[in-house]
């Protein structure tokens, strides 16, 4: 009861909290903080909460897909559309987890996080309830199999905050929907890791799992490994950033979570392949900070380029789990990720007027979507928001900021040369 009492103050008071007015200039910091830690942590949470509002604020009160415009990639495959508001939650979600999850407090970031928090709860509810407007599309297309990855990679990076508040029928009926996900045999490309980490939460959560579909994908992907870094996806290799969007996250995070567990594993242990991940995503993210060029602008290779900031999700990953490798100062990636952020955030048609992602790299360019592309697909520039994990006085935000690679090359000074790894 005292839950939902909070509940509808919380909605009840978000038109009127003037969040959206904070959130609608995210990134307007004050010149004094700019290129401070603290000055880039506050455009941070700023774009975190214009991007996290729309999507949450309606899918608690059970109106997202009334006031969600579907905007559809010009080549769209045909799939039944209602997937796009499981893409938009599910992906959204997995993002900005780690920063729910911090510690409450009762200054203004604190208490927006709190409405927020409660708002995820409520639309976790919502999206398994059949009576719900909101009830996502898990039957049907096996695009469900992809973004429930992203609906339980949330519940595995913030189970105290995601997971453990939800009522008993929501979780009966979140076990119920991923399990109901097994019907769908994944494709052995990426794919192979969302079937696979919807079974490692439901280990972490001490349910029946099945092992074949977490172990085969490990195999799988070390398989594809193809040297200093870099993982093919399938058996084709693609330059593009799917080792960022799905490869290594949600191979460390399953391999995290066998490791835990002491579960059988094939002829390797969890720890071991998760030690030899590690190192690998390390050597992959000096690649993407070599990537970010002196005004934070990046190479726009490959397919699903409309996915934006995704592209460094392992680089905030590895800075949010403290796993940087020495070679990358905290100072330094989170001023080359600013950089990044300003440069792909900065132009204003990145949104509608009602407040939700737009399909584009850089603003609107619908005609950068794949077939697979809707705007609900979009949310998944949220995982570069990782870092927002760490509190603000961590060290990630309080060391001083350092050029990057690229910044120093450009300007004629010292900078560490670079070769392969055999890892």
């Amino acid at each position: 009861m005292e839950r939902r009492s909070f509940m509808r103050a919380a909605l009840a008071g978000s038109a009127a909290s003037g969040l959206m007015g904070a959130a609608g200039t995210a990134g307007a910091v004050p010149a004094a903080a700019a290129g401070s830690g603290a000055g880039d942590r506050a455009y941070m949470v700023g774009l975190l909460r214009k991007m996290a509002e729309p999507v949450l604020s309606n899918m608690a009160k059970g109106t997202l897909q009334k006031n969600f415009a579907l905007e559809l990639s010009p080549t769209w495959d045909g799939r039944d559309r209602r997937v796009a508001y499981l893409e938009c939650f599910g992906r959204l979600i997995a993002g900005i987890a780690p920063w729910l999850a911090l510690p409450d407090d009762d200054g203004p970031e604190g208490r927006d996080r709190k409405r927020l928090q409660q708002m995820a709860l409520q639309s976790y509810a919502n999206s398994v309830d059949p009576a719900s407007p909101d009830y996502l599309v898990w039957k049907g297309h096996g695009q469900a199999l992809v973004d429930s990855a992203y609906f339980t990679n949330a519940l595995m990076r913030a189970p105290k905050t995601l997971w453990e508040p939800l009522d008993a029928a929501t979780k009966r009926r979140i076990v119920a929907e991923i399990k109901g996900l097994r019907r769908i045999e994944p494709p052995y490309i990426n794919w192979l890791l969302f079937a696979a980490i919807n079974e490692a939460w439901l280990l972490s959560i001490g349910e029946e799992h099945d092992p074949m579909r977490m172990n085969g994908a490990i195999r799988k992907i070390n398989e594809w490994y193809v040297g200093d870094g870099w993982i093919k996806d399938g058996e084709s290799f693609h330059f593009d950033y799917y080792n960022s969007f799905v490869m290594y996250p949600m191979l460390l995070e399953t391999l995290e979570i066998l490791a835990k567990s002491n579960a059988p594993f094939w002829n390797a242990k969890p720890a071991d392949l998760h030690a030899q991940a590690l190192k690998r995503v390390q050597r992959y993210c000096e690649h993407l900070e070599r990537f970010i060029s002196p005004e934070g602008s990046f190479p726009p290779i490959g397919r699903s380029l409309t996915y934006r900031t995704a592209a460094f999700q392992p680089l905030a990953l590895l800075a949010w789990r403290k796993q940087l490798p020495a070679s990358l100062p905290e100072g330094q990636v989170r001023a080359a990720l600013h950089a990044v952020h300003k440069a792909v955030w900065t132009a204003p048609s990145n949104f509608t007027k009602d407040g939700y992602l737009t399909i584009g790299f850089v603003g609107h360019q619908p005609e950068l979507g794949d077939w697979y592309s809707n705007n609900g697909s979009m949310y998944i520039a949220s995982e570069g928001f990782l870092a927002l994990g760490l509190p603000e006085t961590d060290s990630y935000w309080t060391a001083p900021a350092q050029d990057w690679t690229q910044k120093k090359a450009f300007s004629g000074r010292k900078f560490p040369k670079d070769y392969p790894v055999a890892y």
